[in-house]
């Protein structure tokens, strides 16, 4: 199967501008907060509960599962109610900010090193969009 991906680069105009940027800043603590949640469960598993100190470690439940890909998936639209900030962004582009961070994971566990860190404010200069309603290209346009 041959799949085909186009890359454009665009010129918006400022008000276009900045609501993307606003768009990529949305995404950003959205992929920080499920990289928070990754490593939380990473953090609670370094000692045995007996021994942990309780000032300095982060102990979550022992029948916690691994905050997966699906499951912070299906915890978006949960989010979006909780913070309508979320809603302004296209639901897939906040799935492919998830899948991203998802994927960078994987890399990690294949690798060994490398793992994902946290984005801090400009870092997150791309936005993914997997399909639109209609074409956004016209001619060369």
């Amino acid at each position: 199967m041959l799949t085909l991906t186009h890359r454009y680069r665009i010129y918006p105009d400022a008000a276009q501008e900045q609501q993307i940027i606003e768009w990529m800043e949305t995404c950003r603590s959205a992929f920080n907060y499920a990289l928070r949640e990754i490593k939380d469960w990473c953090n609670s598993l370094l000692c045995l509960v007996d021994r942990c100190s309780i000032e300095k470690e982060y102990i979550l439940p022992a029948e916690s599962k691994f905050p997966g890909e699906i499951q912070q998936l299906n915890n978006l639209p949960k989010a979006k109610k909780e913070f309508p900030e979320l809603g302004k962004v296209p639901s897939q582009v906040l799935q492919q900010t998830i899948k991203q961070l998802h994927r960078s994971w994987e890399y990690f566990q294949n690798r060994g090193f490398g793992f994902p860190r946290f984005k801090k404010y400009g870092q997150f200069k791309s936005l993914l969009f997997p399909q639109f309603k209609e074409n956004p290209v016209t001619n060369l346009h």
